[in-house]
């Protein structure tokens, strides 16, 4: 951080904001100030320059018309290429997960994505719609993944991004894996929002903007109940 207050970016509500995304901008800001860290958000619309000094942006899902024209936008104002490169930590939710990749299908179309992962997506067969659960990459340190998924995409993690999670319940990128990571971007189909239901998740990317170890703990107990209540309503029978 360029100082002592923690700054958030909301990418497109206007375009990208689906099944509750906005908790996730939410959660951030309560669990930064619950530990006494200062914390500035900013919802920044399409109509927007974006900023480049912010500490963590956060993209949300949307419909295939939506997604396109927001990946065009970010590609010609350059802004969040920049953010990344000096070193935001990044969450990307579902549409704006494929987006972040090389390339995405909307209305049967290819279209150009950020290149800022290392993944290609397409349309699936079916659509994957439900529960998702899974086994998060150990080297992340996190409890397993819990979210909704609704989306017809598939995803394809190419030599420099690694699964965010292994599947034991729901498609997620392609039955097998779900999401990605690489460097301090995360990106999941997880809806939920997916960092109420993955708190830990939230305080993965605050401790990557802090540069801190540790974080003072929260009361959780919330926040496990639902964990829990999800875990028990989607284990195999």
């Amino acid at each position: 951080m360029n100082d002592s207050t923690l700054r958030i970016v909301w990418i497109y509500p206007d375009l990208l904001s689906t099944y509750g995304d906005r908790g996730n901008l939410l959660i951030l800001a309560h669990r930064a100030a619950a530990r006494g860290i200062p914390v500035e958000t900013y919802e920044v619309r399409s109509d927007m320059q974006m900023p480049t000094t912010a500490d963590i942006y956060l993209i949300g899902g949307g419909e295939d018309g939506p997604q396109s024209l927001a990946s065009q936008r970010l590609i010609t104002d350059g802004g969040l290429h920049r953010a990344v490169n000096q070193g935001a930590s990044v969450l990307a939710i579902c549409a704006g997960y494929q987006l972040f990749g090389h390339s995405f299908f909307a209305k049967g179309t290819k279209c150009a994505g950020l290149g800022l992962l290392d993944i290609t997506s397409d349309r699936g067969e079916t659509r994957a719609v439900g529960e998702l659960r899974g086994d998060i990459d150990p080297r992340l340190g996190l409890p397993p993944l819990t979210g909704f998924e609704n989306h017809g995409g598939r995803t394809h993690l190419g030599q420099h991004a690694a699964p965010l999670a292994r599947v034991t319940g729901g498609i997620g990128n392609d039955g097998h894996t779900e999401g990605a990571w690489a460097g301090k971007i995360i990106g999941t189909y997880s809806h939920g929002p997916a960092l109420a239901r993955n708190p830990a998740i939230a305080d993965l990317l605050l401790r990557w903007a802090t540069g801190a170890d540790r974080l003072a703990p929260l009361d959780d107990t919330w926040p496990e109940r639902l964990r829990g209540e999800r875990f028990a309503a989607t284990a195999p029978a």
